[in-house]
């Protein structure tokens, strides 16, 4: 077992449904152990449950075997390994011996071990390859899960130890990561209701299971209308789309039983790219209502009585533990340190953000008027007009640009960047030695190019498909520890990228490509772990985000695009009219880009920061907005009935706005870059950047992490100038 709170924070991410944003990327920081003396032999379980709960085999000091297990034992591995589980703590709480940061802390850290493997299994069959059969387990036993962490969290004897570890003069003499461990584990227990007393904590217990419930029927009731809402087309109306999306959504017509249709599916990866080339407007309306609406259609699987609920549970649980409000108590850890400088930070840059929507939808009057005679901007003909704005002003043609996006030389782009900054070399696995869940994915070793030493293995899985969860995100199967044996590192990126047809490869647009890069920022955080205890491979919500914010940068360095960035059909680089093109129009629909974050972000602050009790969710998110004078033609990037970040699980909730305080930081770190002698490929500035940000992890608290790195806290005025926004 790693943390009550970071395994409570992996069932909320992994298990309930992570946030479905394309950067959701909740890091699982629970590793897959050695099992410890209180596991046991499992020949009294099937071969489906014997094979979930069985440590890894195989190569790279084992790997999932993702080919053979099934949901057919998960269940009963899922309730052996709490067993077990609860087993190894009980043992750890009735120590005769005075607790020590051995006895204690760290046989926490050696503990679960079994129960860690399962949840490696689980997070597939929630995020990757949902099924209807998984959902149903996933229903019954959320609430279960939730139970056992609260045994873990409110298990007296076992804080009693902790907390004398805290208070003990042993914690003077520990080493700054062991102190951290510490204070990482009190804190976790300590918002975990173990402070708590009698009623108040069987409460706190109780609300985690009807929680639990919850945040599981959210994420489930959005996967179904994306599944539910998709727009057919014929032949012709697909006026103005270009010809590699006509044949994706010939494709994807076919898959779902429609030859001779094209069709829309209620993904981003399909709507933003329809809504930004089809001269149908009110098909276009229809492809924005059904995404937009997507927990929010009535009927079986909408979501606002469920968000109701959930706020009133989750202000009445902090409210137990003396906290005024949900986001004064999840902020109290982060670098922002409170929701008012979140607030500060996020209104600060609100009103730059709206005066240039104004000047976006001008110029996109302009030219709806005189080239389709309408009177006002839609919000379903923003992505279309702005494209329309953005060839005007800079002769920019997001299709063109996409030639020369191709997902596998952007791969190849990816791991050049990682030789560089990291030292890291990648070479893919074929054998057929590491198993994968699907045929799509595929592996990578990654070794040090200089020692050849093993680092760990990179699975990806890059392509949507039914029951994959929409958006991108980044995750580990095991994460680097030193204290009991080196252990290496099994990550994953997974995206929803469309697969390209007839073999054909598969062409991206700009925001993709760096959502692409983004999420390798996180691998590359997992591969470059260097602590000694699992904890510490944990992360602070509103610093996570700035490393793999930070790796979008490399996308636009010319070593990558004269190298990667080259046509799918004739193999020349991109041109340099292009590329100049490309970086002029970088603060092109900054307006739109950052308004339509900045509402969700705002909105769900908001909502945390009230009473909730009475809350209509639908009204509460019309009228905040229309406080904060939202434009009429944009809507939230993530509407309340669908912001699975916030309202799936608790892994960005009262906490979206966590992507612009890191990306303050990387604006800031982007600039210690581009002033280095060596540019984005500084030998000097690289070093640090590894051993300051990404080798650390949570080993360091983020604000003494960045410091190290630049010498100084991060300024505002940086994010400012990356956005063209004025700076005062």
């Amino acid at each position: 077992m790693k943390l009550p709170f970071i395994k409570a924070a992996l069932v909320s991410c992994i298990l309930m449904g992570c946030g479905q944003g394309e950067q959701a990327s909740a890091p699982a920081t629970a590793a897959a152990e050695k099992p410890t003396a209180v596991e046991t032999k499992t020949s009294k379980f099937d071969a489906a449950t014997e094979l979930l709960l069985a440590e890894w085999t195989g190569p790279f000091q084992g790997v999932p075997a993702f080919d053979k297990v099934s949901l057919d034992g998960l269940i009963p591995a899922l309730e052996e390994g709490m067993r077990l589980n609860l087993l190894e703590v009980e043992a750890i709480a009735n120590n005769e011996a005075a607790p020590t940061f051995e006895n204690t802390i760290v046989e926490l850290e050696k503990a679960g071990g079994v129960l860690d493997r399962i949840f490696r299994y689980y997070g597939i069959w929630s995020a990757n390859m949902s099924s209807p059969e998984f959902r149903k387990i996933q229903g019954e036993m959320a609430p279960k899960l939730s139970a056992f962490f609260s045994k873990i969290s409110q298990n007296e004897k076992l804080f009693a130890r902790v907390s004398a570890i805290y208070n003990g003069e042993e914690m003077k003499s520990l080493r700054a990561d062991q102190q951290r461990v510490v204070l990482l584990t009190y804190n976790s227990f300590a918002q975990n209701g173990a402070t708590l007393e009698g009623e108040k904590k069987a409460r706190f217990a109780e609300i985690n299971q009807k929680l639990a419930g919850l945040h599981t029927k959210f994420g489930n009731n959005v996967l179904a209308d994306e599944e539910n809402y998709v727009v057919y087309l014929t032949k012709d109306q697909l006026g103005g789309l270009p010809e590699s999306l006509v044949a994706v959504a010939a494709a994807a017509a076919t898959e779902r039983g429609k030859e001779g249709q094209y069709a829309v599916t209620n993904t981003r990866s399909s709507m933003s790219p329809f809504l930004t080339y089809s001269t149908e407007r009110e098909l276009r309306k229809q492809v924005w209502n059904n995404y937009y609406n997507r927990g929010d259609n009535g009927g079986e699987f909408d979501n606002n009585a469920i968000i109701a609920e959930i706020l009133q549970l989750r202000h009445e649980r902090v409210g137990l533990l003396g906290y005024k409000n949900y986001a004064s108590f999840r902020l109290e850890d982060r670098m922002a340190k409170s929701p008012e400088n979140a607030i500060n930070l996020m209104e600060a840059v609100w009103p730059a953000a709206i005066a240039r929507v104004d000047q976006e939808v001008a110029d996109m009057l302009e030219i709806g008027k005189k080239e389709d005679g309408i009177e006002k901007i839609e919000p379903w003909d923003y992505r279309f007009y702005a494209e329309k704005v953005r060839k005007a002003k800079y002769a920019l043609d997001s299709d063109e640009v996409k030639q020369y996006l191709q997902l596998g030389k952007l791969r190849e782009a990816m791991f050049y960047v990682a030789g560089r900054l990291f030292n890291f070399s990648f070479s893919e696995i074929t054998d057929g030695s590491v198993p994968v869940f699907h045929e799509d994915v595929r592996v990578w070793e990654v070794k040090d190019k200089t020692s050849g030493e093993h680092i760990g293995l990179w699975y990806l899985d890059p392509f949507a498909r039914k029951g994959k969860r929409s958006g991108a995100w980044a995750t580990t199967y095991r994460s680097h520890t030193t204290f009991d044996g080196k252990q290496n590192v099994l990550s994953s990126n997974n995206s929803n990228f469309t697969k390209g047809v007839d073999g054909q490869p598969t062409l991206i647009s700009w925001d993709d490509a760096e959502t692409y890069f983004h999420e390798f920022g996180h691998a590359l955080h997992f591969l470059a772990s260097n602590v000694a205890y699992p904890t510490l491979n944990g992360g602070v919500r509103d610093y996570t985000e700035f490393q793999s914010q930070l790796l979008e940068r490399w996308l636009a360095t010319d070593e990558v695009i004269d190298n990667y960035l080259v046509h799918y059909k004739t193999g020349k680089p991109m041109p340099k009219e292009l590329v100049a093109k490309i970086k002029e129009a970088a603060t092109f629909n900054q307006g739109f880009k950052t308004t339509e974050y900045l509402a969700s972000a705002l909105v769900d602050m908001k909502f945390h920061t009230v009473d909730p009790t009475g809350i209509d969710p639908d009204k509460f998110e019309r009228e905040t907005l229309s406080a904060l004078n939202m434009p009429e033609q944009i809507v939230m990037r993530h509407r309340t009935p669908h912001f699975g970040h916030i309202f799936s699980g608790e892994g960005y909730s009262a906490s979206y706005y966590g992507y612009m305080w890191a990306e303050v930081l990387t604006s800031d770190a982007a600039e210690a870059f581009a002033e280095a002698p060596g540019g984005f490929y500084d030998k000097e500035v690289a070093a640090k950047l590894v051993e300051h940000l990404f080798s650390v992890r949570n080993a360091v608290d983020p604000a003494e992490a960045y410091r190290a790195f630049r010498g100084r806290d991060a300024k505002v005025e940086a994010l400012m100038r990356d956005r063209g926004f004025p700076v005062k």
